[in-house]
């Protein structure tokens, strides 16, 4: 059957100036597709009341009354947002499911003379295609993964490689996450939802060349609160390892630089350690957490990484049972040093300096 003009498929998003999400602050905020912005034709407490409308009084009654909302919020939209669109501008408009939020918004848009068009199957026929997607990309790509204990500055030598030309794709970055118990964002930045992890991981994938080589840390499945797609661990298992190996004394330096802000709160500090109560003996765990609000912060993370972090990492290499590709020692980890590994990486895999 024929898709009428005024509605397209996803592979056409790229034809349209905007892309408008009609749906509820709240959706839009749980995950949305990338690029869009929210110009919701009811409000949360809006579509609140017409659902229950809806129940108690049947579909009329809530088409009547949600109706004269949609028309307000749909004026409102076009005097404050699109006064000064163009004639020519195409605005492609989404809702849940392609249904009557982005149905009555095209209407209108299309009725002043705009060449507005409804996304086929909206939001919940993206989230489809995401899922297929985050199966089918992971699998297709030339991973390269790099390993090591905690502090041996892996994030860091990723960014090395980005700034050289490496296709890199940051986990911890997507995730607002470093994936340990002390690793949420600092200042109380949320994780996204694992809908939206799921669309920009889908986003990230999408632009990479599958003739390259695609460096990524080595994660477990769970990255604070999101999960990797299993075809994407699974493609990790399977490629090339890099250990990077470095001094203590360095990995300590760096985890005291990247950490420093827990001292900032060091009762939070201390309430965070109690996730490790059954995996350490009690009189370790009090020691950590007097030491926490203390704001001894070099003792603290000392013994955190040999106690904790270190033997935890030599658990999951001794389970893998796969040795590394290639070891790369650095002696520092400073700018100099993570270059300087960065770029014999990238020669050794041939991409050069500036691939």
């Amino acid at each position: 059957m024929a898709v009428k003009p005024d509605i397209v498929t996803l592979d056409r998003i790229g034809e349209f100036d905007t892309l408008i999400d009609a749906r509820t602050p709240a959706e839009f905020a749980l995950d949305h597709l990338p690029g869009a912005v929210n110009l919701p034709v009811l409000d949360d407490e809006q579509r609140r009341l017409v659902g229950t409308i809806y129940k108690q009084a049947g579909a009329f009654e809530a088409r009547r009354i949600g109706g004269a909302w949609v028309a307000r919020n749909i004026a409102r939209h076009v005097e404050r947002t699109m006064q000064d669109k163009p004639a020519h501008w195409r605005p492609l408009v989404y809702c849940w499911r392609g249904g009557q939020r982005s149905g009555s918004f095209v209407l209108w848009l299309r009725q002043i003379g705009w060449a507005a068009a409804q996304l086929q199957g909206g939001y919940k026929g993206y989230r489809r295609w995401v899922v297929e997607q985050l199966q089918a990309l992971p699998p297709t790509l030339r991973w390269r993964v790099v390993g090591g204990p905690t502090g041996s500055g892996k994030t860091r030598l990723l960014r090395a490689l980005a700034a050289r030309g490496a296709q890199v794709l940051d986990l911890e970055a997507l995730a607002r996450h470093r994936g340990s118990i002390l690793g949420a964002w600092p200042d109380g930045q949320p994780q996204p939802s694992q809908k939206a992890f799921d669309t920009a991981l889908v986003d990230a994938l999408r632009r990479f060349d599958p003739a390259r080589p695609v460096w990524v840390e080595a994660e477990s499945r769970k990255i604070g609160a999101v999960q990797l797609p299993q075809a994407l661990v699974d493609a990790l298992q399977r490629a090339p390892r890099v250990q990077v190996e470095a001094p203590f004394a360095a990995r300590l330096a760096l985890v005291l630089e990247d950490y420093a802000w827990l001292g900032r709160d060091r009762q939070a500090l201390a309430q965070r350690l109690t996730a490790l109560r059954g995996l350490q003996p009690n009189d370790t765990l009090a020691r950590w957490q007097t030491w926490a609000l203390a704001g001894r912060l070099t003792e603290l993370f000392a013994e955190l990484m040999t106690h904790h972090y270190d033997p935890l990492y030599r658990r999951s290499q001794d389970r893998s049972g796969v040795p590394p590709w290639r070891t790369v020692p650095v002696a520092a980890l400073d700018a100099d040093g993570l270059n300087r590994a960065a770029s014999d990486l990238l020669n050794d895999t041939g991409q050069g300096t500036h691939a």
